[in-house]
């Protein structure tokens, strides 16, 4: 029975003992198996006749990193698929993110990896140079199958794909334009930029809760404490985005000298990031504390804990004279402004009259609702705002979006501008180019607080390097993607996740 074969981790390990005291040949294999296919056939067959017994550890679910929703099957579907397989004598779920800790278990004679993996640079990851290393320390030895290449990936996105028909045929298109690596490449050009980030420091406190019903005094929501969170966002969210892309990360911000929260948010940034804060004096380092309903992750309502009437004139002053010295440094400029007073009207002018290359982001909430438009801007080379923020600047609420885009991108004489339209995805203007729009690739929402920041820091990047205005939005969307799947900003997006997904898209 294919159930037999499937063996705990620890019990497979003094198996594997009593048969080399036996002379027997062990070989390992290891992988996701998302989707058997005629590959994994081939691949487990050669693989098999390297030795006597052939052993295959999965990769858990949790680390199963092929894309937006993966694994198509959950582990025990994939162990008990690849032990039906006469080639197979032993499946076994491995425990970690890699095959390193299992090899040291296991300690086959041979580990056999598809043909591939055959060149190790080509191995994004670097998980096949850990391997090598891991093989050589055991004394075993790394052999590679003969064969056509397949993907379970391809396969998934063929027939099993969650996108609506549109997105499939987007997708299509896409890929007959542009070529994965070309996508890479431009991600690993990013690497050499110095970039500053200057904007209003956020701190997300989330209070998990659940309803217990109305007090029996007043008509109001009663609610029981379950257990918080506090995440490092605004522009300490941006910061660490682009710290996991660029080379260098300056970040300029305000905290207040109450409750300045300092070493907290000196611990959650990059350690690629040098931060230079400016302290607002009597005011709090500004706080977002949200209620949430802790199994929908519904948000109930919120509080704004913060001091917006900005910093006193003698600190913005000191603060325009450290930017008129140091910006000149810096390949770009990245402005996410929440309107919450850490970027002046005269902070603004100088970003713009100084910057050699300037990026924005103009946020509408609840603190600014009605004042804070992107045209405090006068121009901008690079501008990703969301739809609801551009209806905003021109006072429409139902006007096509188009020409809207046209006229505040002519306005600020944008290079790129980038309208962020959630499920619908985004807009992408350059300035002599046409409208074009991509398709969002979103299909589980978590939380959408800092998908915008994510979408901003990455394409923002992309747009310095004069990337086509489509790939700027097929890589904020992706990043998009991603971001919304994690709750709050409890980590940033990295450049290898990206890669993935983008691989994943592509396939």
């Amino acid at each position: 029975m294919p159930s037999d074969k499937i063996i705990a981790l620890e019990k497979l390990t003094e198996i594997v003992t009593g048969l080399r005291k036996q002379n027997q040949k062990i070989i390992h294999c290891h992988g996701c198996f998302d989707l058997l296919h005629i590959g994994h056939i081939r691949y487990l067959q050669q693989a098999k006749q390297m030795g006597d017994i052939l052993i295959v550890t999965i990769t858990p679910d949790q680390y199963v990193d092929k894309g937006p929703r993966r694994p198509a099957f959950n582990a025990d579907y994939r162990a008990e698929a690849i032990a039906s397989l006469d080639s197979v004598d032993y499946v076994t779920l491995n425990k970690w993110p890699t095959a390193e800790e299992a090899l040291r278990l296991l300690r086959p004679d041979v580990y056999v990896k598809g043909s591939d993996f055959k060149n190790a640079a080509s191995d994004p990851t670097g998980k096949l140079v850990q391997e090598e290393k891991i093989v050589k320390e055991i004394g075993a030895e790394l052999a590679f199958t003969e064969d056509i290449v397949f993907s379970s990936t391809n396969l998934i996105n063929r027939f099993f794909t969650m996108f609506p028909e549109e997105t499939q045929q987007y997708l299509k298109i896409f890929r007959t334009r542009y070529n994965l690596e070309e996508i890479i490449a431009l991600l690993n050009q990013i690497s050499s930029l110095n970039v500053l980030v200057i904007g209003d420091t956020i701190l997300d406190d989330y209070h998990y809760c659940h309803a217990i019903g109305t007090s029996s005094k007043d008509p109001a929501l009663a609610l029981q404490y379950e257990s918080h969170d506090l995440f490092a966002g605004g522009v300490l969210a941006v910061a660490n985005h682009v710290a996991n892309f660029a080379g260098k990360v300056q970040l300029v911000t305000v905290l207040g000298t109450n409750e300045s929260y300092e070493n907290f948010i000196r611990s959650k940034l990059h350690p690629n990031v040098d931060p230079y804060f400016v302290y607002q004096d009597d005011a709090p380092t500004l706080m977002k504390r949200r209620f949430v309903e802790g199994y929908s992750l519904n948000k109930l309502f919120e509080v704004y804990i913060m001091d917006d009437s900005g910093l006193s004139a003698d600190k913005d002053i000191a603060l325009r004279n450290w930017l008129k010295e140091k910006i000149k440094n810096y390949d770009m400029v990245i402005a996410a402004d929440f309107g919450h007073g850490a970027i002046s009207d005269r902070i603004r002018k100088t970003l713009v009259d100084k910057a050699p290359f300037l990026a924005v982001n103009t946020q509408a909430n609840a603190g600014n609702r009605g004042f804070h438009t992107v045209s405090r801007y006068h121009q901008a080379d690079f501008v990703s705002i969301a739809e609801h923020e551009i209806r905003l600047e021109m006072r429409d609420t139902k006007g096509q979006i188009n020409p809207m885009v046209e006229k505040i991108s002519d306005l600020m004489c944008c290079d790129c501008f980038v309208l962020t339209r959630g499920k619908r995805g985004c807009v992408i203007k350059s300035k002599d180019g046409p409208i074009i729009e991509v398709p969002a690739f979103a299909q589980t929402v978590v939380d959408r607080i800092g998908a915008g920041d994510a979408f901003l820091s990455v394409t923002a990047l992309a747009a310095f390097l004069k990337a086509e205005p489509e790939l700027i939005g097929f890589i904020g969307n992706a990043v998009g993607a991603l971001a919304v799947e994690i709750l709050g900003n409890q980590k940033a997006i990295d450049k290898m996740s990206l890669q993935k997904y983008l691989t994943a898209l592509m396939k």
